[in-house]
């Protein structure tokens, strides 16, 4: 009896490792899988990134502020639609959401440069946001609600994009890309009773939005309406157009305020503003030094030892003489060069013809 009774102990202790072993082969299985597929992810992330980081050091950079006007054409994808449909709405929108379920952080505005601080006591709450600009709201336990129809998304339809073109060195490329975004909501409410009145809300990081971005597709056609882009590829591939209303510089100021004592007016009707002139020159160094990567090394240093030495020789020749022109010097000494290699060209061609003939031996087989 004892016999059977250890047999029967050692069979229900069998089987219960053979039913507990697949749940635990299963479980290691489901972590397996997961590690898998967070490095596959994390792998992918880098092999195809969303937007190109820009390095600590890089040795050319520039950074600009832009202004977007949403009723242009070119921007108007990030203004419709107006009120949310289905998964489709504008950016402000998105940002208001994000910022609503606190899954993004906001920065408020430098009243005094209106730059952006991403300090971590510049932190923005959204509810001071909503009661700043009177938003309605209604609080239910710890969270706050907020309709679509009382976002403000009408109002804003200028946006602030801080953009930073550089060279990496490190890769040989020249990119440009947006580091942050403030929306400006028009307090006229609308009413044309005169100049409308634009206030900047709040300030984001481009980085902590570019995943979000990158998963809502906008509309980049009237024509095509099947023509749509993520968010986040209508800011890298520059898509968007703005004028530049500012960049960085050691005296902090706007181009207004740089263009301030330029007070020269014309009578020409088409003549440019000064700030017009200070964006058009901003505009062609910028492009001239991204053409100049491609043309001619960036090397400064490198550059300026060849026009020293350049202008070292210039120095050093003698003027002809006679009143002759540095150009006819130049041309008479091509014409004498050309006439001593076509004399010693001919000369090594006589003597070659008046020498033995070559003899080409080939190998033949026996």
């Amino acid at each position: 009896m004892k016999r059977i009774s250890l047999i029967l102990f050692a069979l229900s202790a069998s089987v219960l490792t053979i039913v507990a072993q697949p749940q635990k082969s299963r479980l290691q299985n489901n972590r397996n899988n997961a590690a898998t597929s967070k490095v596959n992810t994390d792998r992918a992330s880098l092999m195809f990134p969303t937007a190109v980081d820009v390095p600590d050091d890089p040795i050319w950079r520039r950074d600009i502020y832009r202004q977007l006007d949403l009723t242009q054409d070119e921007n108007a994808a990030l203004y419709y639609p107006v009120q949310p449909e289905g998964n489709e709405m504008s950016l402000f929108t998105l940002l208001f959401k994000l910022l609503n379920t606190g899954k993004i952080p906001a920065y408020k505005v430098d009243l005094n440069t209106g730059r952006e601080n991403f300090a971590q006591s510049n932190r923005l709450h959204f509810k001071d946001m909503l009661e700043n600009y009177s938003i309605f709201y209604e609080v239910e336990g710890n969270s706050i609600k907020v309709a679509d129809a009382d976002i403000p998304s009408a109002d804003v339809k200028t946006f602030y994009v801080k953009e930073s073109s550089y060279y990496d060195q490190n890769t040989a490329t020249y990119h440009s890309r947006i580091t942050a975004i403030c929306p400006l909501i028009d307090l006229s409410g609308g009413w044309d009773f005169g100049a409308s009145q634009k206030s900047p809300m709040f300030w984001v990081k481009y980085d902590d939005i570019k995943t979000y971005l990158s998963n809502h597709m906008v509309m980049t056609s009237n024509v095509n309406n099947a023509a749509k882009m993520s968010m986040d590829d209508f800011f890298a591939t520059n898509h968007y157009k703005g004028d530049i209303y500012m960049t960085t510089n050691m005296q902090g100021k706007s181009l207004l305020q740089m263009t301030l004592d330029d007070s020269v007016k014309t009578e020409k009707p088409k003549e440019l503003t000064p700030t017009q002139k200070a964006q058009n020159r901003i505009e062609k160094e910028m492009t001239d030094f991204e053409e100049h990567i491609w043309k001619e090394p960036v090397d400064s240093l490198e550059q300026a030892k060849k026009d020293s030495i350049a202008n070292a020789n210039v120095k050093g020749k003698k003027a002809p003489k006679n009143g002759a022109s540095a150009s006819s010097a130049r041309s008479s000494r091509r014409s004498s060069a050309s006439g001593d290699k076509e004399k010693k060209s001919s000369s090594n061609s006589g003597n070659s013809n008046s020498g033995s003939p070559r003899v080409s031996v080939r190998r033949q087989r026996h």
